[in-house]
Formats: structure tokens, C-alpha cells, sequence
């Protein structure tokens, strides 16, 4: 291959070099622009000479300023850069931009499993509610009991899952921001991908009792002991309970009621729905500068596909994305959507304060080795995975999706809490961007992984669902890789597993817990 780098804009004065392995000093460029240095892939070189304090130029937006000369043909890192500030919340585009309205996009199915509240599964999963980290043991001993003895007898029931956590108890349950996770672990155990089906498993001395967790009225429930749909009674086992002689009586206690909902779950089947019941998440991991040339361009174009087909989109991650304020208030359908985005980036920089940090803690080393030098050129690339749709809503952290079309859900931009909170929000499936390499995944809805560059598509190649680094080698263009993703979307929405499913990757769910441990 020969000496390659990628320009993102016009103005940019620096750009990224895109050869695996980077290249040596002496290197010369088709332009005739020769690498003083050795500069690795996915790191920027300077196009022309950079006086001290200048401003450093990529995707047009000054991603900071330089600490010293930089002649043309240097590597341009963090350590020779001054972040600029971030952009302040106030006097931002409101709204303001007026897109050509993306043109409706029929006749795409897949095979999902409808639910009686709307919604629309990609998987049919019997999910154990916990209301305690307590119970977290007990519940998993028992899943793998009924994996084990029970789950071959009902074909049509793609898995158990506990939905265990941290939280529950020495908590300060009542402070105001404790609504955040029990929203959180109360919407998850309606995610569409569990059928309506709900099963707690409660301590019994905890504070979040499963009636605070799931009020009378949430969802309608079958009473374990013979009641209708409809019914206020939930189904918990309580570990507590006298009638729970021993371990082994708590154990058969879980798995009698799991067969009860194992049941009703065996009885569904997919049919044909539109491509207007997916909800997807998107997200970005392991990210390096490739991200925001390939695989979240892509992504982005997808999105898009999405929003025309009349399907749900949410991005998220609130540090990742907080550079580009700017951008996401300008593209807000309304003021009220926009208000609602400088909220949610309002309270998250006083989240940040009281932990005396900022902004700038969101890069990690793995995203400095991949060439990104701080969080304003992380969210530049970040922002593209939301393509080019209006922003028609905005989801606090914890709370459910009710309306179609592409939704900016607040999150931290921790994978596992990003994930654990798109899951409440009601996705069916989730879409995985990385450039360093991550395993992620999730037991409660299938993901689709996509690689930044070829080099990590081909080493892990039974780990990763799509290859875009093919677009920064010009063997694919962002259109087609876009095109090939949301294909695979229905295809994994039908029942086609990913490569996480198959090895049976998943996280650990992690509620976002801001109120105060007791």
C-alpha cells in the first residue's frame, strides 16, 4: 500500500496516516510532503508548518492549540497540544438547521416477536428481575440450572438471563437521584426482547422492595398463584420467605416459576414486521482515530437508513458528545428538543464538578495510542454515528423510549453504563463501534460489532461483524458499508446471531447510580 493519510476537511492542517503500522521518518507522500518522524497509524502529521499557539485544525474544528512550532510532516500528539476550552451553554444555535427531508425508505422487514404493549422483540429471552445485589449468587446458580435442565425442553426461548446489579440496598433510596437506576433496572425488565414476561427474585429486607420497583399499574402481570392478566400481583421470589428450607429450596422455588414463563415464551413465534419496530442503540468503545473516518460514518449512515425506514435511533454518551453541543442544538427539531439537550449537558458538568474532574477524563489510554489527543477530536468522531437526521427527542438517563425517529438518550459515555442504560431506553439491538478492540456485549440484546480499520477486523476476525476499515483503503465507501450494516441489522433482528452471541459475550449490567451510598 502506498504512503496514505486522510484529510477529513478542506481547512484541516492536519491529517491521519492510514497505512497499518504507521510510517517511518523520511516517507514521502504522492503531494511530495515528507514525514520528519515516524508517525503510527491512526496518529496526525502536520500538512504545513504550525506556528506556537496556532490553532490545530481537523474535521474544521479546532481540536486545540500548539505548545511549539510544528513544521510540516511532524506527528502531532497530545503532548504538543493545549485542549481548548469547552463550549459554553449558552447562546447556542437553536434549532437552525433545516435538512432536506430524508426521503421515506419502504419495504424492509424482519422477523420479530410482537409484544402487547407495541413493542417488538429481536430475541425472546426469559429475564430473572433482581431487586438486590444480595440475590446476585442465588440467581445465577439458578440460571444455569434451568439452562442446564430446563431450557432444551422450549425451542422457541432463546435464553435466560439474571438481571443482576449492584444496587438495592445501603443506598440512600429516597435522595432525588436515586430515581435514575430504579428507572433504570424497572425499564429494563420491560425491554422488548423479554416478552412481557416479568419474574423477580427479592432478599426480602432490602430497600428496593419489588413494589417500589415495579408499582401496581407498570405492566400487566399473571399472578404466580393462578390470577389473570392484569392483575396487581407481581411475581417474586423472596429468599427470605419461611417457607425456604435450605439453599436447594430457595434454588427449586426459582426454577418452578421460570418453567411457568418458559412456558408462555414457548408459545410465541416471529412474523414479519417493518424495519419501523427496530430500535437500535448506537455506541462507540475502544475508539481511535479511525472511528470517525470509517466505521461511525458508516454507522451514521445507517442511522439515517434507519430514520427514513421509520425505525428508532438513540446515541448517547454525554462526554463524547459535549464538544459538539453546538451541532446537536442546531439539528434539534424544535427549541424544546434543544433545551433539553443543554439540560441534560448542564447536569452532567455539575456531575462532573462535585467529582472534581472535567471533560478531559473521558480519554483513555488506549484512545491516545489510537491517535486521538483529547475529548474535543474523541467527539468530532463521535457525533458522525448520528448521521444527519433531526434530533426529534431527548431521554434522561433510566427512561424509555416512546416515539420513533433518531433520540439523543444521556448517558455516560462508559461502555457497560452506556449499554446498561440503552437497554432500559428499549432497544432490540445494539450496534458496537471500536477501533483498539473490545469483546463487548450484552446477554439482553444481541450486538453488532464493527471494526475501524482492517487490521483489527482481520486479527479479530471471529469477534468482529463488519470490516469498515475497507473504507479508509478505498475498497468500500461509506455508503456501502452503511447499506451492508443496516442489511445486517435485519438480518440479526430476524435471529442471525453476532459474533458476541456466539461466543456468548456479554457485560455485566451496571446501574449509573449518582445519589449517595449510605
Amino acid at each position: 500500500m502506498d504512503p496514505l493519510f486522510i484529510r477529513m476537511h478542506a481547512a484541516d492542517n492536519v491529517a491521519i496516516v492510514a497505512n497499518d503500522g504507521g510510517l517511518p521518518a523520511g516517507t514521502v507522500f504522492p503531494c511530495g510532503l515528507q514525514l520528519r518522524e515516524q508517525v503510527p497509524q491512526g496518529h496526525k502529521l502536520s500538512l504545513v508548518d504550525i506556528a506556537a499557539g496556532a490553532a490545530v485544525l481537523r474535521y474544521n474544528v479546532m481540536i486545540g492549540t500548539a505548545l511549539r512550532d510544528i513544521p510540516a510532516g511532524s506527528w502531532v500528539h497530545e503532548r504538543i497540544l493545549r485542549m481548548p476550552p469547552a463550549r459554553a451553554l449558552t447562546q447556542l444555535p437553536m434549532a437552525t438547521v433545516k435538512p432536506v427531508p430524508l426521503m421515506p425508505l419502504a419495504g424492509h422487514t424482519f422477523e420479530g416477536y410482537r409484544n402487547t404493549d407495541g413493542s417488538v422483540g429481536s430475541r425472546n429471552i426469559l429475564a430473572i428481575t433482581t431487586t438486590v445485589q444480595c440475590v446476585a449468587g442465588v440467581v445465577d446458580f439458578a440460571v444455569q440450572r434451568i439452562k442446564a435442565e430446563l431450557l432444551s425442553r422450549y425451542p422457541n426461548v432463546d435464553d435466560v438471563v439474571g438481571l443482576e446489579h449492584s444496587y438495592g440496598c445501603g443506598v440512600a433510596i429516597d435522595a432525588p437521584d436515586a430515581i435514575i437506576p430504579i428507572r433504570t433496572l424497572r425499564n429494563i425488565s420491560l425491554n422488548p426482547n423479554f416478552g412481557g414476561e416479568v419474574m423477580i427474585v427479592s432478599l426480602g429486607c432490602e430497600k428496593l422492595q419489588p413494589e417500589r420497583l415495579l408499582p401496581p399499574g407498570v405492566i400487566p402481570i399473571t399472578d404466580q398463584r393462578g390470577g389473570a392478566p392484569g392483575d396487581d400481583k407481581l411475581d417474586v421470589v423472596c429468599l427470605q420467605d419461611e417457607e425456604h428450607i435450605g439453599f436447594m429450596s430457595m434454588i427449586d422455588s426459582v426454577m418452578r416459576q421460570a418453567k411457568v414463563h418458559l412456558e408462555r415464551l414457548n408459545m410465541r413465534r416471529r412474523e414479519t414486521c417493518p424495519a419501523s419496530e427496530l430500535v437500535v442503540g448506537v455506541q462507540c468503545g475502544g475508539s481511535d482515530a479511525f472511528s470517525g473516518v470509517t466505521a461511525n460514518p458508516a454507522v451514521g449512515f445507517a442511522s439515517d437508513l434507519l430514520v427514513r425506514a421509520g425505525a428508532t435511533v438513540m446515541f448517547s454518551e454525554v462526554t463524547e458528545v459535549r464538544d459538539g453541543i453546538d451541532q446537536l442544538t442546531a439539528r434539534a427539531i424544535n427549541t424544546e428538543v434543544a433545551e433539553a439537550m443543554i439540560r441534560e449537558m448542564a447536569w452532567y458538568d455539575l456531575y462532573l464538578e462535585k467529582g472534581q474532574v472535567d471533560r478531559s477524563a473521558n480519554t483513555t489510554p488506549g484512545n491516545r495510542k489510537g491517535g486521538l489527543s483529547n475529548i474535543v477530536e474523541k467527539a468530532m468522531g463521535s457525533i458522525v454515528k448520528s448521521g444527519t437526521a433531526p434530533i426529534v427527542g431527548v431521554l434522561a438517563p433510566g427512561e424509555k423510549v416512546r416515539q420513533k425517529g433518531l433520540i439523543y438518550a444521556a448517558t455516560p459515555a462508559s461502555d457497560f453504563i452506556c449499554g446498561t442504560l440503552q437497554l432500559a431506553a428499549g432497544i432490540n439491538l445494539h450496534v458496537f463501534t471500536t477501533g483498539r478492540g473490545t469483546p463487548y456485549g450484552l446477554a439482553q440484546v444481541p450486538v453488532i460489532k464493527v471494526a475501524t480499520r482492517s487490521d483489527l477486523a482481520r486479527r479479530w476476525h471471529d469477534l468482529m461483524d463488519v470490516d469498515a476499515g475497507r473504507i479508509a483503503t478505498g475498497e468500500a465507501t461509506i455508503e456501502d458499508v452503511g447499506w451492508e450494516l443496516f442489511r445486517l441489522m435485519l438480518e440479526v433482528a430476524s435471529g442471525k446471531k453476532t459474533w458476541a452471541e456466539h461466543w456468548k459475550l456479554h457485560n455485566a449490567l451496571v446501574l449509573f447510580n449518582p445519589a449517595p451510598i449510605t
